[in-house]
């Protein structure tokens, strides 16, 4: 296929190499310094080169802007399509007077810099939505770069995108946490890297609340209120971090009642 890609930051960046590396043509990149390191450059207020799938990967509150900008200057595109987990394809509906199939295509993958994204993207999951030649032309996308196509309708999307956002920052918030707190201990944060991935597993193979062990699931509050301390000790802000956390964990093990006496 022949693709566009509008924003080539860490997503379109990422998307940009897999499609290349997958044996797309890259049609025509649009980016703020016109860097053509990922294809040709193109303008925003000009025509669109000929391409079977242009996608907008810039942040959620600069996609209206966009779509605003692409009205009359996308026929030569069969399919637009957002790479946003959160907003609805119905966001890209003033590009179908351009005889545009719109949808949405995204990535169930963290993204910190094109390179390792563009890696990282075969053998995740894709959110698929849209009109049906956009769904089926991004489901085949999402196939051919390696990718586990899903449909995602947009009336579930909020709750969708605040699940991917719990699943992945929330994560790197609690382990950044007990990195600080190992770091203080004057021991190196790696040796937790097996029970880390052991507790993943656990989670995906039994359920998060049958994989919830330690203090807080056991209702040894002595120890919980130990950690309280020792956290604290470290700095303000990582006690309450830890304090934070170990709260949504007394909810999740039915606890949440007994927080009134960590002291």
């Amino acid at each position: 296929m022949r693709l566009i890609l509008i924003g080539a930051g860490r997503a379109g960046g990422a998307l940009a190499l897999a499609a290349a590396g997958s044996g797309h043509e890259i049609a025509g990149v649009v980016s703020r310094d016109g860097n053509g390191r990922f294809g040709p450059p193109v303008a925003l207020d000009e025509r669109m080169p000929e391409a079977d799938v242009a996608l907008i990967c810039v942040r959620d509150d600069q996609v209206e802007e966009i779509v605003d900008s692409l009205v009359g200057h996308v026929g030569a595109v069969s399919v637009v399509a957002h790479v946003s987990g959160f907003l609805p394809t119905t966001v890209l509906n003033p590009l179908q007077a351009d005889d545009v199939s719109v949808g949405g295509f995204h990535p169930l993958q963290t993204l910190p810099d094109p390179d390792i994204g563009a890696e990282s993207l075969h053998g995740a999951s894709v959110g698929i939505g849209g009109e049906g030649l956009a769904k089926d032309t991004l489901t085949h996308l999402g196939l051919s770069l390696g990718m586990s196509p899903f449909t995602l309708t947009d009336d579930v999307r909020p709750m969708y995108h605040a699940a991917c956002a719990a699943a992945a920052n929330y994560v790197v918030t609690a382990l950044a946490t007990a990195t600080d707190l190992y770091s203080a201990a004057g021991i190196d944060p790696k040796v937790a890297e097996e029970l880390v991935q052991q507790v993943v597993r656990n989670v995906f193979h039994s359920g998060a609340r049958q994989s919830l062990t330690g203090p807080i699931a056991r209702g040894d509050t002595e120890t919980v209120v130990g950690h309280l301390v020792a956290a604290h000790e470290v700095s303000e802000s990582v006690g309450r971090q830890f304090r934070l956390m170990a709260e949504a964990t007394a909810i999740l093990a039915g606890r949440s009642d007994e927080v009134r006496d960590w002291k």
